[in-house]
């Protein structure tokens, strides 16, 4: 298949397939007269447990019927990919069971009054178990975290207009740019003039700081031969700092009291990876400012994945290789397309195809049909996808690998932070806030 197997082989790619999927059956139950409501169950907001039983008694065969949907479509893809389904299957029973569990306890109304949701809680849960206590081998099969986000994103794309993203991609990509560039450099700055640390290295910091960390780190680390070490480094770093602007970023956003639509720019623009992000604009409470979210990290910023990557690689080909063998053959316009994160495709897609169904019926049906019983359910499991991203997250961050390398490589990818931080505020509530602060 060449360069094409991508196409079945890639986590990337799957998510497209999935989540597309998942939206057109959606449709298609919805055009003949049905609706995959049934399947899309998830807790209700409970304030006793009298609630709460009568709910599982009830809909307990609705959430077997999900895990089984769930378990086939992932376990025949990951199958594809490369991986283990008897390693896989085990382990995505015990995530999923967490999850409902995760789900429930974010359905509490004590939870609700005190902004845990479900992904905090996931998040909190996998950070405690996954540092204390030894993962086994086998179960790690099962947190494909890149996976899952992917997922979700496309997914999001069905309840994200597409006048929306025309509307605000040039300013969200605008604002990315400004913003990319500002953090790549002085993360790269600090890391090779003030603690010296190898180019390579220091370009791997700098990519996973401006755009979305663990797929840029990869895709930089790639392009420019960096060591499986300095990756992984970055990676670990990346997790760390995107947990910490989980709680600052949402705290700090609404004690600041901003808008729904700046907050979730200002998210966008100064988290460190998608998963994170949405974790934190969902904190703040409605689509809104995870719509600002998505247009600013996923339309603005991780289009920079490809770009980084390309423009990495000519220059570590161009000075920092000067003529080794084969690292002529690695300049090529495929390169950027390789990095492309095809799941911005997929998104996009999604995006356009409930946007035409949408614009063919009227407004009386759209809100008494449509988006009850079609974008609802996708957000329903959407939802899910998000909670099994960030219990993998919290279950693969390791705090002590954080030291492989000591203290330079954290403190300039901090450097990075300090003037990310204040650089995304200044631009989404000063510079662009009339345009987030329209954001519906």
């Amino acid at each position: 298949m060449g360069k094409y197997s991508s196409l079945l082989k890639t986590e990337d790619w799957w998510a497209v397939w999935l989540g597309l999927g998942i939206v057109l059956v959606a449709l298609l139950s919805y055009a003949l007269g049905s609706t995959i409501k049934p399947l899309a169950v998830a807790p209700p907001q409970w304030a006793d447990f009298g609630t709460l039983n009568a709910h599982f008694a009830e809909a307990w065969p609705r959430y077997l019927l999900l895990l089984i949907v769930w378990l086939a479509l992932f376990t025949a893809s990951t199958r594809i990919i490369g991986f283990r389904a008897r390693q896989y299957m085990p382990g995505f029973v015990i995530l999923f069971v967490a999850s409902t569990l995760i789900l429930t306890a974010g359905s509490w109304k004590f939870a609700k009054t005190y902004n845990l949701e479900p992904p905090i809680l996931a998040l909190i849960l996998g950070l405690i178990v996954g540092n204390l206590f030894k993962i086994p081998s086998w179960l790690k099969t099962t947190f494909r975290t890149e996976y899952y986000i992917k997922t979700g994103i496309v997914l999001l794309g069905a309840t994200l207009p597409l006048t929306l993203i025309i509307y605000a991609g040039p300013t969200a990509f605008f604002q990315a740019t400004i913003v990319s560039l500002v953090t790549f450099m002085v993360i790269y700055w600090a890391g090779t003039r003030i603690f010296r640390l190898d180019r390579r290295f220091a370009s791997v910091l700098g990519a996973g700081g401006a755009v979305c960390g663990v797929s840029a780190a990869i895709a930089s680390g790639a392009a420019t031969k960096a060591d499986k070490e300095h990756i992984s480094v970055t990676i670990c770093i990346v997790a760390l700092w995107s947990i910490v602007m989980i709680f600052f970023l949402t705290y700090a956003s609404k004690a600041l009291n901003l808008a729904p639509g700046v907050a979730g720019a200002w998210i966008g623009t100064s988290e460190f990876a998608d998963a994170a992000g949405f974790a934190a604009a969902s904190s703040i409470g409605g689509e809104v400012p995870i719509y600002a979210y998505t247009l600013m990290k996923v339309i603005g910023r991780d289009i920079w994945i490809g770009i980084w990557a390309f423009v990495l690689s000519i220059i570590s080909v161009v000075w920092w290789e000067k003529g080794s063998a084969g690292a002529r053959e690695r300049i090529s316009a495929w390169v950027i397309w390789e990095r492309f994160p095809k799941f911005v495709i997929g998104f996009a897609a999604a995006s356009i195809i409930m946007s035409f169904v949408a614009s063919s019926i009227g407004p009386e049906e759209f809100n008494k049909a449509l988006k009850p019983l079609v974008i609802g359910p996708v957000k329903t499991l959407r939802t899910w996808a998000f909670v099994f991203t960030f219990l993998s997250i919290g279950l693969t961050t390791r705090f002590r690998e954080l030291f492989q390398f000591g203290w330079k490589p954290i403190s300039a990818f901090t450097i990075g932070v300090l003037v990310n931080v204040p650089l995304g505020y200044i631009l989404s509530t000063i510079v662009f806030k009339a345009h987030w602060l329209a954001i519906r």
